[in-house]
């Protein structure tokens, strides 16, 4: 958790840098290769959590005369022998800090030549062990079930996340366990075990199984036949799951084209591993995730990763912007396609702030980001969920479209970048839009404008001229602007470059008020976009327990507005974990006094207000709050059951045993 703590801090208060340790680690490395097939014969016994298993790995020398290869193994896994084909040694050195094994090549490798090791490991899988993702959980093995992820690194991997590779991988399970894995797969029983092969015959990054009982619950859905792995209280969440499945899918395709698999596995995984992750042909997700029914937008997320993720993938970790940002954006389609008007807008705005919480390093330095960290998914994800739309506006509704299936339809089964990206936009485009990528991939920041204008009468209407200022001397942008007027509002869309830029538009009907950016298409600062960033950088340390950090950040925003009633519940909050009532029930009542947005800072004030007077023995005032609330009629997370719930009983102190 220290850790976490400490890379977020950094990240937040915008200092981030490359640590010594991994450039010293980049210096010493003696070259790259790449991982052409791995094939992984290995024995999982769910009842004993344990693995033992020999890894076949092929990969050629992309730089010449390398004499190290490196690759990564759950340290949970032990390795006991590493050899070539013929038997003969490799001599291999474990370092459990990176959970790599590092192995001499001897001779060393010329460029474009191929060598094949064999190794060898076993070892306990139980979910405690650390991850090799920092507080996530990719791997566990348990009697009635079990996942092992690619992430967890269960199987020797080079160039995770981007080096695609074919693979194979055969497992032998004890009677009543069977297992899946979305690849091709085929079983046979021997006595008390049973053998089962999948194969992944395209490169990409097979490797991601589940280890099941019983049959699962199949559902048909859209032309999409989905095969449901829940247990317990998830299993009543089946058919709803596997109906949307079938659903989002759908929709996704009309987006991106063509879906890579037309049936699906969904396996529930555990508490501690992520909502959601997607692998060839499955899902896994968390209890958490799974919920009472569907989540329509979890679910979108993580199928569009099997377009851009899966069929195609970042060419390295600096170009992650790409696929999380496109399985953010994904969000942002499904939204568009099935919710009521202004969802969207609201939903791209949040995205805009999360992008803004995390100012450096820029999206193509992402390989400096640790993995699955809030500064991770706010960079790679939001950022890059927010070029996509800003390159949306910029191309134009039927370029975007064709955009978006043409990634994953040229890069199929390959890896893609960034420049990539930006050859196929430009022509799209019919210009070169190398400029939006250096604004919003290679560089940092985000332009806050200042509109300057005079309105002058002429003889066919008026005549606006003014100038836009921003203070980033290499921003480049189209940027819309909206002129109300005493008929109908007019448009214009006006090319930003540079601290200044000037423009006229003329209008029939006399000018009213002029409005930068109205649909907010560009990531960019104001005011209450300030507020709301800093709110979230609060959050952020909220969430993991800096409430000092926090505090400074919800300053930050009461600084901007002192009337913002979500900064200042976001404080009363902290007050109130730390068991400082008198200061939280003083910023509970500013939550009121202030602009009641978003509206449920009101009825969730009155609760916690009550909360404290029941604390501190006044009954009445506390059963007064109860009655606001409930006058509100505001049920934001089940607010009218709380209140209703100390109407009839009084609130009691949550003590812990530091108390």
């Amino acid at each position: 958790m220290q850790k976490r703590r400490e890379n977020m801090i950094a990240a937040v208060v915008l200092t981030a840098l490359l640590a010594p340790a991994a450039l010293a680690q980049r210096t010493a490395s003696q070259g790259r290769i790449d991982v052409e097939e791995i094939s992984v014969t290995a024995d999982v016994n769910p009842r004993t959590q344990s693995i033992a298993a020999k890894a076949r790995v092929r990969f050629k020398a992309v730089d010449d005369k390398i004499s190290a290869a490196s690759f990564e193994l759950h340290n949970a896994m032990t390795v006991t022998g590493v050899t070539y084909l013929d038997d003969s040694r490799v001599d291999a050195q474990r370092n459990s800090q990176d959970f790599s094994v590092k192995l001499t090549l001897d001779p060393p490798m010329v460029k474009g030549s191929t060598r094949e090791v064999v190794i060898r490991y076993e070892g306990k899988l139980t979910g405690q062990e650390e991850s090799p993702v920092y507080g996530i959980k990719f791997a566990s093995l348990r009697p009635e079930y079990g996942f092992l992820m690619y992430p967890s690194r269960w199987f020797p991997i080079a160039g995770y996340t981007s080096d695609r590779y074919k693979s194979e991988f055969v497992i032998t399970v004890p009677e009543g366990y069977s297992v899946v894995s979305g690849g091709l797969e085929t079983t046979k029983k021997d006595g008390r075990k049973s053998t089962t092969t999948c194969s992944f015959n395209s490169p990409g990054f097979g490797g991601s199984l589940a280890i099941v009982q019983g049959e699962g619950k199949k559902v048909s859905s859209g032309g999409v036949n989905s095969l449901v792995y829940f247990r317990g209280e998830s299993a009543a969440a089946a058919d709803s799951w596997g109906e949307e499945t079938g659903k989002v899918l759908g929709l996704l395709t009309t987006q991106f084209g063509i879906a890579p698999a037309s049936s699906l596995v969904l396996v529930e995984t555990e508490e501690g591993a992520p909502n959601g992750y997607a692998s060839p042909g499955m899902l896994f997700l968390s209890p958490r995730g799974i919920g009472k029914e569907a989540n329509s937008k979890l679910l979108a997320n993580q199928l569009a990763r099997h377009w851009y993720g899966i069929l195609t993938s970042p060419a390295s970790r600096n170009h992650l912007w790409i696929t999380n940002g496109m399985a953010r954006y994904a969000e942002l389609l499904h939204t568009e396609q099935t919710a009521p008007a202004g969802a969207l807008e609201s939903e791209v705005r949040d995205t805009y702030v999360e992008a803004m919480t995390i100012d450096n390093p820029p999206l193509i330095q992402a390989s400096r980001l640790e993995d699955y960290s809030p500064e991770y998914w706010a960079t790679t994800a939001a950022k890059g969920a927010a070029v996509y739309q800003m390159l949306r506006n910029v191309l134009g509704e039927d370029n975007f479209k064709k955009l978006l299936k043409a990634i994953p339809e040229q890069f199929a089964n390959k890896s893609v970048s960034t420049d990539d990206i930006s050859k196929m936009a430009s022509d799209l485009a019919g210009y070169d839009l190398g400029f939006f990528f250096l604004q919003w991939i290679e560089s940092s920041g985000a332009p806050q404008f200042k509109l300057e204008y005079t309105v002058y009468r002429t003889n066919k209407g008026f005549r606006i001229m003014g100038k836009i200022q921003q203070d980033l001397d290499t921003f480049r942008m189209p940027v819309d602007l909206k002129i109300e007027t005493e008929g109908n509002p007019e448009f214009k869309r006006v090319e930003v470059a540079g601290p200044s830029s000037e423009f006229i538009v003329e209008t029939f009907g006399k000018p009213k008020k002029v409005e930068i950016d109205p649909n907010l298409r560009v990531l960019r600062m104001s005011p209450t976009m300030r507020v709301a960033v800093a709110i979230r950088r609060g959050e952020m340390f909220t969430d993991i327990g800096e409430y000092g950090e926090a505090l400074k950040e919800f300053q930050k925003a009461l600084e901007v507005s002192r009337n913002s009633s979500l900064a200042h519940y976001r404080v009363a909050d902290i007050f109130f974990l730390q068991n400082n009532y008198q200061a939280a029930a003083n910023e509970f009542r500013e939550v009121l006094n202030g602009d009641i947005e978003p509206k449920w800072t009101e009825v969730w004030s009155h609760i916690n207000l009550g909360k404290i007077f029941d604390m501190t023995g006044q009954r009445d005032r506390a059963v007064n709050e109860y009655n606001l609330a409930v006058r509100t009629r505001d049920d934001t997370q089940g607010a009218q059951e709380e209140a209703a719930k100390y109407l009839k009983d009084p609130y009691k102190r949550q003590r812990t045993g530091s108390n």
